[in-house]
Formats: structure tokens, sequence, C-alpha cells
């Protein structure tokens, strides 16, 4: 079956209305922005605006509690996060990085979100197999290394309460997932053709930023 293309490609200036329209930020997330920016080339990793404020408005739709981020960089996103959380909710932070997740944690904390979040250095898989089986999780966003994305999202569904949310972060890979020639892109692949067939969650993929997969636990 054709699928008829229904589309409007952003050109900058449209992406800058969108973020001007859809996107509301303070000067605590233009200053991590401003921050990261500064880095160089890895500031690429940071998310986007709207997709920060997407991630924002899921997190206070489902009435989340406990939200997981595996990857935290700078902490854009797990701010994004821990400001939709439901009055006592928390977030646990998972960044191989100590230096990124020493970062990270003064961003929340400038925040004030420091109460509400902690980040944890070391492996993902070490993290995530460590979190309490008895405590469900209600959001995950997934934005690390992308060979490790399968077995993130196991450890994840695993522990997801029905209706529970996992948002994929760079599922297009700037296109490289139509040709994959890598092990990130093979990886993403196979993992967008495995989701798409999971019957265990309902999916939906949506061109934000550089591609972002939501799934529902049924």
């Amino acid at each position: 079956m054709t699928t008829r293309h229904k589309f409007t490609a952003l050109t900058p200036e449209l992406y800058d209305y969108v973020v001007g329209h859809g996107v509301r930020r303070d000067e605590g997330l233009e200053r991590v922005e401003r921050d990261t920016e500064a880095m160089g080339g890895v500031a690429v990793m940071q998310t986007a605006p709207d997709q920060g404020a997407l991630i924002t408005l899921l997190v206070g739709a489902i009435g989340a509690r406990l939200a997981v981020e595996v990857g935290t960089f700078t902490g854009y996103g797990a701010i994004c996060i821990g400001r939709g959380l439901a009055e006592g909710g928390r977030l646990v932070c998972c960044e191989v990085d100590a230096g990124y997740a020493q970062t990270a944690l003064e961003n929340l904390r400038a925040a004030g979100l420091a109460s509400r979040a902690e980040v944890r250095v070391g492996p993902a898989l070490d993290t995530l197999r460590a979190l309490p089986a008895d405590e469900p999780i209600d959001f995950a966003f997934v934005d690390a290394d992308k060979p490790g994305y399968a077995d993130y999202y196991e450890e994840l569904i695993a522990r997801l309460r029905p209706g529970g949310l996992i948002m994929l972060d760079n599922v297009l890979l700037r296109g490289r997932v139509l040709e994959p020639d890598d092990d990130a892109a093979r990886a993403m692949a196979a993992l967008n053709d495995s989701l798409a067939a999971d019957e265990r969650v309902d999916v939906a993929m949506l061109a934000v930023s550089d591609g972002v997969t939501l799934l529902r636990k049924r």
C-alpha cells in the first residue's frame, strides 16, 4: 500500500516559528542550551526544544510519578521530565560519563529539581537492572548509545506499568536507517523493525527532531 505523503518540510525559519509558538522556555532551560552549545560539537546530543516541550506534556498527561532517563548528558531532557512529574514524583537519570553527570546534577539543582531527580553514574544496564521490581516505571526516555537501545528497551518494558510510555530518541539517525552502513544505524534499523511488530505495545513514530518513537505498554 502506498502512503500519501502528507507532511510539511521544515525550513530553519519554520522551525524557529514552531519553537517560538510551541515551546515555553524559561531562563533556566535557555541557560542550559547556551552552556551546552559552548561545548562545541557534542552539543548535538542535547534534547531539542520542541522535543523537550513534548516530553513535559506527555509526562504530565499520564501523571507520571516514576520516570527513568537513559543518557542524561547536560540535563536539558531531565529538566523537561522533572517538570512534568506529578507531585511527589521522582526521576532516575542514567549517565555513564561522570563529567556530564555532574553538569546535569548542577543544572537540575539550578532548576529546583534536586529533590525529585537523582543522577546515577555507570553503565545504564546496571542501573536499570538494579531498580526495584516492585516500583513500576511510568515514563522512560532513551537517548544514549544506539547499539544499546534494544537491551535498554527490554529492561524498561519489563518494568513499565500498563499504560506507561517509553520515548526513544534519534530513531531516524538523519535518514541513515534507510541504508544503514554502520553499527549504530544497523542497530537502530533493526530495532525499528522489531518495535513495529511488537504486540506488547502501541507504537507511534514521529518526525520530531531526529525522529522519536513513542511506545505505550498494553
